[in-house]
């Protein structure tokens, strides 16, 4: 796959980055170094049915879609690469968060949802009345580690468990020099700032998979269980991804969960797990991979996975979500079905899974994909 020079400078950074272990992600077309939110509209040109590299451009149509800020920046990657390859067609994805992505999908405003949480068993019953004789199911196509992001000056390596990390988020723990901090950071001069945890406004799927590892890793400390509404009382807040990591940038005592790559690019350091391997690990796309790679398909008839967050796998980074393409198995628009499916198809084939680390995201297991691919020549 071809890129522009700038995709090509950032990539030349990257490999810098991952040789001492760091995984920089550079923004998506802003100076300010963070993924842009809203549309992501590009323009129509005459239709093409085959594209360039025989890629299968489907009937040209205007297809839109909206969801999670996770995936957001792979998915303008894939726009951009997926027109340039077939012109004729007109993709718009907006950035508004997976539970907004939800919503625009069950109310029939989008061709598909991402998503980096699935449905419930309800919505599920209710994208019924948009999938005509059918009901919406889950493609997995990335994945990717969810980073604790922190700012406290004169601290530039800091280890949690989960915990202590549980305590914190749920106001338990009120300062950075308590002792359950001080015990997993010997030596480390930690000051009597008061802690300013700091969640997600919106409704995220990455609120859902954090507090999923909390449940999960955590479960006498963390009662709130999980779900892409923040629970627990107190705290700070921000709207979208974006939004937390820039509170947390000029916040200090503040701690946030993000995606890694939006804390990178703020130059935000990030808090490294104690799991109970030898040594604790830190957030990268490498770790996150090692993790993600136990992944395993929750049901018979569908891919939502199910993702094991009390790891204790050697240099695998448990706090990891896995982002969905949400569309009906039947009953999908007539109008943009073609489009939509070979973009989807696209997207899972071997151009659109090559390297994507330099983005920020983890490679899913070859046995899901192959899945996913199989999945989609399925739909209808």
């Amino acid at each position: 796959m071809k890129l522009q020079r700038k995709n090509g400078l950032r990539l030349l950074a990257v490999g810098s980055a991952v040789v001492s272990g760091a995984l920089l992600l550079a923004a998506c077309g802003s100076s300010g170094g963070s993924r842009p939110s809203g549309s992501t509209p590009l323009a129509a040109s005459p239709a093409a049915p085959t594209g360039a590299g025989g890629v299968k451009c489907g009937k040209a149509a205007t297809v839109s879609a909206s969801g999670s800020t996770a995936q957001e920046f792979a998915m303008q990657f894939w726009i951009k690469n997926y027109m340039r390859a077939c012109p004729g067609t007109r993709i718009s994805y907006e950035g508004n968060g997976s539970g907004a992505g939800q919503t625009d999908f069950l109310k029939g405003r989008t061709a598909f949802a991402g998503s980096d949480s699935a449905l419930s068993a309800t919505q599920i019953t209710q994208s019924r009345t948009v999938c005509s004789g059918g009901r919406a199911v889950h493609l997995p196509m990335l994945g990717g580690p969810i980073a604790i992001a922190y700012n406290l000056p004169g601290v530039s390596k800091l280890v949690l468990d989960a915990p202590t990390l549980a305590k914190v988020f749920d106001a338990q723990i009120t300062k950075w020099n308590d002792p359950a901090i001080a015990k997993l950071n010997p030596g480390v001069k930690l000051p009597s700032t008061s802690i300013q945890a700091s969640h997600r406004s919106d409704s995220s799927g990455t609120t859902d998979n954090f507090t999923s590892y909390l449940s999960a890793a955590a479960p006498s400390a963390w009662a709130h269980g999980h779900d892409k509404e923040w629970m627990a009382k107190g705290g700070q807040s921000a709207k979208g991804s974006s939004g937390l990591a820039d509170h947390v940038k000029k916040t200090e005592g503040a701690i946030g969960y993000v995606e890694l790559s939006y804390a990178i690019a703020r130059s935000i350091p990030t808090v490294a797990i104690a799991t109970g391997a030898p040594a604790p690990v830190s957030a990268s796309v490498f770790t996150a991979s090692k993790a993600l790679a136990d992944a395993k398909i929750a049901g018979a008839d569908d891919l939502v996975l199910k993702l094991d967050y009390a790891t204790k796998a050697p240099g695998a980074y448990p706090i990891d979500l896995v982002t969905y393409e949400i569309v009906c198995d039947k009953g999908n628009k007539p109008a943009t079905w073609s489009t939509t499916k070979a973009f989807l198809t696209y997207i899972a084939g071997p151009e659109g899974q090559e390297d994507l680390s330099f983005q920020g995201y983890a490679t899913l297991p070859a046995t899901i994909v192959k899945k996913v691919r199989s999945k989609i020549n399925s739909l209808s």
